[in-house]
Parts: C-alpha cells; structure tokens; sequence
C-alpha cells in the first residue's frame, strides 16, 4: 500500500509539473517580460509610432549596429525615419528565443526602398537576426546582422548612390 501510495504521489506531482511547464511555456516570468518589450520595440518600427518605446528600452541603451553607436532617443528617431523612407514596410517575425537576459529574432523585411537609405530603389527582402540584451525588463543592448547577399546589396545600393551624387556635384 504504502508502495501504491508513493508510484500516486510521484506520479501527480510530475504531472502538476508538467502541466505548469506547459502553461508558461516553460519561460520564466522575466524571459515573458523581456519578449514583450522587444515586441513593443517592433511594433514601433511598424506602426511608426515610437512613444511606447521608453517603456521598453532603457535610459541608456546603446545599439551597436552599422549606424553607429546610438542611444534611445537615436532609436525613437529612427523608427521615425523608417516609417518615411519605408512606409509599406512589413516586419516578420520567425523564431524567436528569450530568456532571463536575451531576446534573440530571426527577422524578415519586406516592401519598397525609395533609395534614400542606402538601397536601391524598389522592392526588397532582407533577412537578419536580431539579438538584445535586457536588465530590468528593458532593452539596454541590441546588436542586428543581416545575411551577406542582403548586406552586399545594400553595399551595391549605397556606392550606386555616392556615384550619383558625386556626379551631380561635378556638373555644378
């Protein structure tokens, strides 16, 4: 009997467990917090609106990408500029990895450039991953790498551009 009673006992706590694991999705309740500060981030990026983005990102953030070293209020204005220079851009979400102190995203782009940002005009498809450091629940560090064909094509958009220019300086 007492046999039977332990095999019971052991058998509903691993399946307490189990069913808790299942509801969180067997993320901690920091993890939770910091993936929906970054999607607060890339909703800003989409809708264009950036004035959730302080409830997100810290005082302090420094985003280390091929723009520089830029802090918040960097970002705030270049979700802005975005929006301009991109306004049918769509942002897709594929896998996304969180824990108590990162949020990594595996990302696509999709829209029209109107070449002022170093693409060529029309249509694009731009693949990165993303990935940001959180303390407190909010953003402090991001860091974005893009797949190489992306990248040289955005390499090849911004020499056509500096050629362009040049030549119009020239005429003057």
């Amino acid at each position: 009997m007492k046999k039977l009673i332990s095999t019971v006992t052991l058998a509903s706590i691993c399946f307490l467990i189990s069913c808790n694991s299942k509801e969180s999705g067997g993320m901690s309740d920091k993890a939770k917090k910091n993936l929906d500060a970054s999607h607060i981030v890339s909703d800003a990026f989409m809708s264009g609106d950036a004035s959730k983005i302080d409830d997100a990102v810290a005082s302090d953030f420094v985003d280390h990408t091929d723009r520089g070293d830029m802090g918040r209020d960097s970002l705030k204005a270049m979700i802005n500029m975005m929006k301009k220079e991109f306004p049918d851009m769509k942002m897709t979400m594929g896998k996304e990895v969180a824990d108590d102190d990162y949020v990594m995203s595996a990302m696509e782009f999709t829209g029209t450039s109107n070449g002022q940002m170093g693409m060529p005009a029309g249509p694009y498809d731009i693949h990165a991953i993303q990935m940001v450091k959180f303390k407190d629940g909010k953003a402090v560090e991001h860091w974005e790498y893009m797949r190489n064909d992306d990248a040289m094509k955005m390499v090849q958009g911004m020499a056509q551009a500096m050629r362009a220019q040049a030549d119009t300086t020239k005429m003057k």
